[in-house]
């Protein structure tokens, strides 16, 4: 959904009509675990996102103030994506959609080893978390 948009005036509601598709939160996953991607970053992902459909989520994502471009050190044909104080604020629903994930199927054990680290302090995980993302 557009800026500013949203169906209700629930939170819920209006928090997944900016990122309540499966794409987003992947997007997003990405970026927190590389700080920056490009666009071609994104394509490689192992869930095979399609071109028009990863287009169109960094395009309202940039719109809602959760990403933003800059321009690439390296070339001047690519873009840097990159999550902004508000996209970064997500990490703790992420790290609680882990949590949630862990429970119920099987995860690869490098997420698993990040896991056992978030229980042991998660809310000092989080703030060093958030720190490293923030700069």
């Amino acid at each position: 959904m557009k800026k500013n948009q949203k169906r209700s005036d629930c939170p819920i509601s209006s928090s997944l009509d900016v990122w309540g598709d499966k794409w987003t939160l992947l997007i997003i996953r990405d970026l927190m675990e590389a700080k920056t991607c490009t666009y071609g970053d994104f394509l490689k992902s192992p869930e095979g996102i399609a071109t028009n459909i990863l287009a169109a989520r960094l395009r309202d994502l940039e719109e809602n103030g959760l990403i933003l471009k800059q321009e690439h050190p390296d070339s001047k044909a690519k873009v840097l994506y990159k999550l902004t104080p508000k996209g970064v604020d997500l990490l703790p629903i992420m790290i609680e959609i882990n949590l949630w994930a862990e429970k119920y199927f099987t995860i690869p054990e490098a997420r698993a080893a990040m896991l056992r680290e978030v229980k042991k302090d998660k809310a000092g995980f989080i703030e060093a978390a958030l720190k490293e993302l923030n700069g």
